[in-house]
């Protein structure tokens, strides 16, 4: 008798699995569209479309943004280290401030061994064809590269970069 029930209310719930399935295509092929612009447009407008991986400064380096409400960005470099201690060890540099007006893109890592980046420049169209194809976007700008000695100096070293978006295959590994 128990197991009589549970087939029932099994072929109950799947009734109306079935008919609300039916029910909600019905309803999206007689619905008028939906008021207001589609959720790419509104994600879009607030520079969302820029946050993805991009190239740094050598093979299998990269900087990591994400566009966040307002234009507040945060994300990380990836990079291999240079000094004395670090020498080839992989190093993330969290975003201590970071920031998109517009196209207009600024970022300031957080000092690891000594040495901190700052990035100044935009957001553009790359030579990628789609979105998703490697240098859709391209970070252009100065990037200056600053290092404090054991007397406390700094130096810094400011070059112009182009920083290509990877692949999307690439930055969902």
């Amino acid at each position: 008798m128990k197991k009589l029930q549970l087939i029932f209310v099994y072929g109950l719930i799947l009734t109306a699995m079935a008919f609300a399935s039916s029910a909600d295509a019905q309803e999206s092929k007689t619905a008028p569209p939906k008021a207001g612009p589609p959720v790419a447009a509104q994600e879009a407008k607030g520079g969302r479309e820029y946050s993805g991986m991009y190239s740094f400064l050598k093979d299998g380096e990269f900087v990591q943004i994400t566009v966040e409400d307002d234009g507040r960005v945060t994300g990380f470099v990836s990079r291999y280290g240079e000094g004395e201690s670090d020498k080839g060890a992989f190093l993330d540099q969290f975003f201590r401030t970071g920031k998109l007006e517009g196209n207009k893109l600024n970022f300031t890592t957080e000092t690891v061994h000594a040495v901190w980046f700052e990035f100044k420049g935009a957001v553009e169209r790359g030579d990628g064809k789609k979105p998703g194809d490697e240098a859709y976007y391209v970070l252009k700008g100065s990037l200056t590269e600053n290092t404090t000695d054991a007397e406390k100096k700094v130096t810094t070293k400011s070059h112009e970069v182009v920083l290509k978006m990877f692949p999307e295959e690439a930055s969902r590994k």
